[in-house]
């Protein structure tokens, strides 16, 4: 079987989980086993195809890393591509002097010993001993390439044999991303309230319903059930969804509403690197018990009815928490469930007090887009004038306004020095203290202590000059941001909440970005278990399935009371007009003994027509 028929998946991003998971099981028994050292790294990524050098290993092992998990190495892999053999004749030939194909022992030696990372003698006199077929003293380096590149495949190629050998584990995806990787500052401080929370185990709580009596059981039994069994410990739930059954749903405005007091506040998710979605959290405080009218959607920048905004599809949902005296001991109080076109709506009482806000996106219709589709030939952000001076294009102008209108948390036109840090801390990881924004205020357009809009461009045009003109800088600020080179926002999707109270205005604040997403995750959670029973497995009598069935959303949660893990076989297939925030239709799931974790979100692939999920979930054998 060759390279190609083993990665027969259609869908690119499938392929190269396969291969993620190919190379990890080539090394570990189970992707919930952790890399606890850099030998192991190493060995993963050789059976991936990969020639880790030293530095690339250090990149990823630094002296703080105790561990990486799958999802880690499936980040590592995205970034290290395979060395193609051009690459590598590119670097030999620069060493053949007379341009004959060959290189001396010599030569060799001293290019390995004294430049970029230094081999040793013996090193060098190994390599030699392999790539030197003709024992006449010279390095035939196109033989040497090729017999490189073709060991790192056979490598790869050997691992995706024995997965492909393995029934029960071929046709599997893991998605248990508890745990993320220490990033650089950019991306930690931004990913805060990351979402990708949404698969991170917790304690399981016990299933209501007709389980009550079943989880009272003392769990006797195995989770490792014999293949037999295992094939038993199934189960299926197919739910239809009509476009007019959520018709009449709909919660109506309050009557007199324009005379409520009316609060709100901007927000963005941020699709990260590895995945998950970020974004801020909120505080909200209410004076006195009041009614309360909730809203989120997606923020719509006008320009105009020719140009709408392609994000305005991606689902949102509010997540309302107590805020007790430490964070453990808040309780969930409500979330957005209705929909009136892209606004997400809940309607009733809170009484007097402070509460969080969580915002949330499934993921389903806000994910990482391929980059070969786009133009090879990014759009311009910096052009010379007929004076020669540097200028913003109009394009990157039209585009820092927006960004600028997201960033301006309250609307009020201006950015505060609270505002402006979220950016920075976003873009550079970077904050900027009292006496930095004092010399801003010196240099650029402000109002009230506070950096206009204007002043925002003039800042971003300085950045740029003081490089000459290079856009290096900029692009980083609009990637982190959501941009792509065509300056697209593809990655990121604006939103705005509003909280309109009856008897008394409320006021919101955001959260430090330090607030972390272990709240929402508690929130879905909870919102699953409350609103469903759970039904067990067939056989079984420790894993659960809870089954969401919400106006335009299925939620489903895995809950494992067992003492070991347990590994969860999910089909979609038979699903109609549906798309899940996992982007497979078969995957699998591994879930930690006595943790629950939300498996998947259905959202309709097109609202206006009839959907079914039909899901079936199978325990497989360990």
């Amino acid at each position: 079987m060759s390279f190609q028929e083993l990665l027969r998946p259609a869908d690119e991003e499938e392929a190269f989980y396969v291969q993620c998971r190919a190379a990890y099981l080539a090394v570990f028994r189970s992707s919930l086993t952790c890399i606890t050292s850099k030998q192991q790294l190493c060995r993963a990524l050789q059976q991936a195809g990969r020639n880790p050098t030293n530095a690339t290993l250090n990149k990823y092992w630094t002296q703080r890393t105790s561990k990486l998990n799958f999802d880690d190495f499936c980040e590592i892999l995205k970034n290290e591509k395979r060395t193609e053999e051009t690459e590598l004749m590119r670097a030999f030939k620069k060493m053949d002097v007379n341009s004959d194909g060959y290189i001396s022992h010599s030569e060799l030696e001293k290019a390995l010993t004294t430049k970029g990372e230094k081999m040793t003698t013996e090193e060098v006199n190994a390599i030699f001993s392999l790539a030197d077929i003709n024992k006449d003293g010279k390095l035939d380096y196109s033989e040497f390439c090729r017999l490189l590149v073709s060991t790192a495949e056979q490598c790869q190629m050997a691992a995706l044999e024995r997965l492909e050998a393995n029934a029960k584990l071929k046709r599997q995806n893991f998605g248990s991303q508890s745990y993320s990787p220490p990033k650089s500052s950019v991306s930690s401080a931004s990913s805060a309230s990351a979402q990708a929370a949404a698969t991170l185990s917790q304690p399981p709580e016990t299933p209501q319903a007709e389980s009550d009596t079943t989880l009272k059981k003392e769990s006797r039994s195995s989770s490792r059930p014999s293949s037999a069994r295992s094939r038993r410990s199934s189960l299926s739930n197919s739910i239809t969804m009509t476009t007019s059954s959520t018709k009449g749903s709909k919660i109506p405005e309050p009557s007199g509403l324009q005379e409520w007091h009316h609060s709100y506040m901007k927000g963005c998710f941020f699709l990260e690197d590895d995945g998950s979605i970020g974004s801020l959290q909120y505080q909200l405080h209410v004076p006195q018990t009041t009614n309360v009218y909730l809203t989120i959607q997606p923020l719509s920048f006008s320009h105009g009815p020719d140009k709408p905004s392609s994000w305005m599809t991606v689902d949102t949902a509010l997540f309302v928490m107590s805020a007790g005296e430490i964070r453990e001991e808040s309780t969930l109080v409500c979330f957005t469930e209705s929909k009136d076109k892209e606004k997400y709506v809940w309607k009733g009482e809170l009484h007097a007090g402070t509460y969080y806000l969580l915002p949330f996106t499934s993921g389903c219709k806000l994910k990482k887009r391929s980059k070969k589709s786009l133009s090879n030939k990014p759009l311009e952000l910096i052009y010379r004038t007929d004076t020669g001076e540097l200028d913003l294009t109009r394009e990157l102008r039209e585009v820092l306004s927006d960004i600028f209108e997201v960033i301006d948390l309250d609307g009020n036109g201006l950015l505060s020095l609270e505002e402006y840090n979220l950016f920075e801390l976003r873009t550079s990881g970077e904050k900027c203290d009292k006496d930095a924004w004092a010399v801003c205020k010196e240099n650029f357009d402000m109002r009230k202590n506070q950096l206009t809009q204007q002043g925002f461009m003039e800042l971003n045009l300085m950045e740029a000059t003081e490089k000459d003109g290079d856009p290096a800088d900029l692009w980083v600020t609009l990637e982190a941001m959501g941009y792509n080179r065509m300056l697209e926002l593809v990655e990121a999707c604006p939103f705005q909440i509003d909280v309109h109270c009856e008897g008394t205005h409320p006021s919101i604040q955001p959260l430090s970005m330090d607030s972390g997403p272990k709240l929402l995750i508690q929130a879905l959670q909870k919102s699953i278990t409350a609103r469903t029973g759970a039904k067990a497995l067939r056989g079984q009598d420790n894993v659960f399935i809870y089954t969401y069935r919400g106006e335009h959303r299925i939620s489903s949660l895995i809950a494992n009371k067992a003492n070991q893990k347990v590994t969860v076989h999910v089909n979609n297939e038979q699903s109609r007009n549906c798309c899940s925030s996992r982007g497979m239709s078969v995957f699998a799931v591994e879930v930690p003994a006595r943790t629950k974790m939300v498996c998947q979100h259905i959202l309709p692939i097109n609202e206006r027509q009839d959907w079914t999920y039909n899901c079936v979930e199978t325990i497989l054998p360990c």
